[in-house]
């Protein structure tokens, strides 16, 4: 009789070293997820020479988002990292447009500091769209479609003055 549990113990091993092996192979062959809406579509991680230029109002968008991402980098690399306020400043001290713009709370509804500030600048039918913080990791800039209704930002914005 001692065979016999023995024999079913190995058995059960193989079975379950085969299960194991089975879903890693499974799991490499499964695809990626697909980006949700919310994610840019196309992020740009900025070079690490990326340099200042100026504003070019006749430019498109993306003729625009290498001085509106060295502008963030400039505030990401800042004590002022944290404060929406901040990237608003320092990109229409850049030259663009701060009615165009639109930025995201720095602390929660409870008091907390923000995972993450959006921020962005309204240019045609376009959006240069910035995010920073914990969340976020380093920062991300897109250029994105604009929302219908003028916005480039879904929910509630802070006032810009």
């Amino acid at each position: 009789m001692p065979t016999r549990p023995s024999h079913r113990r190995s058995g059960m091993a193989v079975w379950a070293a085969g299960a194991a092996l089975s879903v890693l192979v499974l799991a490499g062959c499964t695809p990626a997820p697909a980006p949700t809406e919310a994610v840019p579509s196309s992020p740009v991680t900025p070079a690490p020479t990326q340099t200042r230029g100026a504003v070019h109002p006749d430019g498109s968008a993306a003729d625009n988002l290498g001085l509106f991402t060295a502008v963030t980098l400039e505030v990401w690399g800042s004590a002022d990292r944290a404060r929406g306020r901040a990237y608003i400043d320092a990109l229409a001290a850049a030259g663009f447009d701060r009615s165009a713009m639109q930025v995201t709370a720095d602390a929660s509804t409870v008091g907390n500091a923000a995972e993450s500030l959006q921020f962005s600048v309204r240019w045609g039918d376009e959006c240069l769209v910035g995010q920073v913080g914990a969340a976020t990791g380093e920062p991300v800039t897109a250029v994105l479609p604009g929302l219908a209704d003028g916005a480039c930002l879904v929910g509630r914005t802070q006032p810009i003055d």
